[in-house]
């Protein structure tokens, strides 16, 4: 199937699809005429690469991803892993202070320890070590 099918299965523009056949990241075959061509081989890994890009990684990323035997490919899962479980933990802490202010009695959240010490936390950095426990002894 030519560029513009290709496109409209995955839904991105075809200069998108461009970009990554120049970025070496899915390279479709070409016609006599030139045309890139996209099979269904071709299909399944840009639905790869946009799934790579949903969670974060970048092209160079993603293009160790698709290929099992790269040098780099497992440390970039790792770390791509790792940033999604800081992540999560930092939701994780941001829920529970949130769930606490909603039924806080205080007036004014400055006024409640509770909101004050997880406070103290986030701007010291601390909530970014995913210390789910240290957020719920703090409310």
């Amino acid at each position: 199937m030519k560029i513009g099918e290709a496109s409209r299965r995955v839904g991105v523009n075809a200069h998108v699809l461009r970009h990554w056949h120049d970025m070496g990241v899915v390279v479709p075959n070409r016609a006599p005429s030139g045309h890139r061509i996209y099979t269904e081989e071709h299909i399944r890994r840009l639905r790869i690469v946009q799934a790579c890009q949903s969670v974060g990684m970048s092209l160079a990323e993603v293009r160790l991803v698709l290929h099992r035997d790269e040098a780099g490919r497992a440390e970039v899962i790792e770390q791509r892993l790792r940033w999604i479980r800081t992540q999560r933990a930092q939701l994780e802490d941001a829920e529970m202070f949130l769930e606490h202010v909603v039924g806080c009695a205080h007036d004014l959240l400055t006024r409640c320890p509770d909101c004050t010490r997880y406070a103290a936390r986030y701007s010291s950095g601390q909530h970014s070590t995913g210390d789910s426990a240290a957020v719920k002894s703090a409310l």
